[in-house]
């Protein structure tokens, strides 16, 4: 490819300028190197230049500093920053600040490429916004590479109001990625309102989302105003969506597809002005084909997915997030813990099935609970044992919960004498079977809810709502052999 475009590249690691150069170069594009900030302003302001790649952290200019005076002398040269201070705020300010494109080091040359050749074809321009204060507190850790995806998907929504879909496992900082969506984008001044789907009684969802009537149905007393009233220009987070009922699902579409609603028993049309942001640890696509959730309606959600990871999967987080958690738990009166370089690593092996909450509650057990200023291997490996669910290899458990299934399926059709069950089989099978699942789990676990809904893969509080629908004796005896 041969280009009459100049790449602009500043950074004071003369590794990176060399690859960069070799690598632009081999691409067809004439290429300036510097080492510093000041060279790179003189090209700027002398003319020079079509796309400009910096360093945040040079010798003599911060790059998101310079950022902005590139923006008021040459509106239309399109900036890259790159840093290895790979954080949520970094990019978020580099954004803010008008960068075409943020990249955490180390990146991959091909991925720069493309964003240089899409920067040369775009008009895309970012409007400057009041600049973060560096005293403020990150809402999520990490510098994974896991993590950095969902640090530039949220700098890269900041201008924008679309809808998005937060998926993952329990305890992954769903709540933490949509705060950061309203904190930084064009709602951020009006509230932020969640509302647990899992937690609240099926039939009154309705009432909760769109407020009611006084006399709407038994009980109401007076009116009152539903979350869509008190989120009005600003987010609604509609957390554990796949637990969301289905008439309520109807009835969410169409607000999403007109605009408005109205409350349970009022007549008149409200007009709905908030953003909305879902969540949910369930496969959405296992509930549409079960007839559970309304494909429709999670095409609306789902406008911007975003996948967050386990822990397990960003292991190299867990230093940064346990220095995090031990700052947080120290408080007066408890003095602040460090965790040893070999504590880190016993934790980096464990498999976290709770996920961030779970590290956390470690971190703040072993804060509050051991006198030592340093905590260790040997802390570390006690806390996770007295808190790891064993797994039993003898097969038990499993066999119980076979008996119970082949029991069921036996007595049905032996009364039906062979003839296939009617449509919907799989759920009313599921629906015998779950309670018994439950009780088992919560028998396993001593009763300890937040254990068992790790078992059984559930939210806490859905578990929780399972319990109070099946009437469901929660175990404080002996756990099972």
């Amino acid at each position: 490819m041969i280009s009459n475009k100049t790449i602009l590249i500043a950074d004071d690691d003369r590794a990176i300028r060399v690859v960069l150069d070799r690598a632009l170069t081999g691409a067809g594009y004439n290429v300036k190197v510097a080492d510093n900030g000041s060279t790179l302003w003189d090209w700027i302001t002398s003319g020079k230049g079509d796309v400009v790649i910096t360093d945040v952290r040079m010798p003599d200019i911060d790059g998101l500093d310079l950022v902005p005076q590139i923006r008021q002398i040459r509106p239309e040269l399109k900036i890259i920053v790159m840093s290895a201070q790979s954080t949520l705020l970094t990019a978020v300010k580099a954004m803010e600040r008008g960068a075409y494109e943020y990249l955490p080091k180390p990146f991959d040359l091909n991925e720069l490429l493309k964003i240089i050749k899409r920067s040369l074809s775009s008009q895309k321009h970012v409007k400057s916004k009041n600049d973060l204060n560096e005293d403020d507190q990150l809402p999520l850790i990490g510098r994974s590479s896991a993590m950095q995806e969902i640090y530039r998907t949220i700098a890269r929504l900041m201008s924008s109001d679309l809808t998005v879909m937060i998926m993952g496992e329990s305890g992954t900082g769903k709540e933490l990625v949509a705060r950061a969506l309203h904190d930084f984008g064009l709602r951020k001044n009006s509230p932020f309102v969640p509302i647990n789907m899992a937690a609240i009684p099926r039939d009154l969802i309705e009432a909760e989302l769109f407020g009611h009537e006084k006399g709407a149905f038994t009980g109401a007393t007076s009116s009152a105003a539903g979350r869509f009233h008190q989120a009005r220009g600003g987010t609604l987070f509609l957390d554990e969506i796949g637990d969301m009922p289905y008439d309520a699902q109807t009835r969410l579409l169409r607000v999403l597809q007109e605009g408005e609603y109205t409350t349970v028993g009022g007549q008149t049309s409200i007009k709905a002005d908030v953003r909305i942001i879902s969540a949910t640890h369930r496969d959405l696509g296992e509930l549409i084909r079960g007839g559970q959730f309304r494909e429709d309606l999670f095409y609306r959600l789902n406008v911007v997915p975003m996948k967050l990871p386990p822990l397990r999967d960003r292991r190299e987080d867990i230093g940064d997030l346990s220095r995090h958690f031990a700052e947080k738990a120290a408080k007066p009166g408890v003095k602040l813990k460090t965790i040893t370089p070999d504590g880190i690593k016993t934790l980096e092996k464990h498999n976290w099935p709770g996920n961030i909450r779970e590290l956390e509650n470690l971190v703040h057990r072993v804060t509050a609970l051991y006198t030592e200023s340093t905590i260790g291997s040997e802390i570390i490996q006690q806390e996770l044992s007295q808190t790891h669910l064993p797994v039993k290899n003898d097969g038990k458990e499993s066999e119980t919960l076979f008996a119970i299934a082949e029991s069921y399926f036996r007595k049905y059709f032996k009364s039906k004498r062979g003839s296939l069950p009617a449509a919907g089989f799989y759920y009313r099978t599921m629906n015998e079977i779950e309670k018994p699942l439950i009780s088992l789990t919560l028998e396993a676990t001593r009763g300890n809810q937040v254990k068992a809904a790790d078992v059984l893969g559930l939210n806490r509080n859905t578990l929780r709502k399972k319990i109070r629908d099946l009437n469901i004796e929660v175990f404080k005896g002996k756990s099972i052999d």
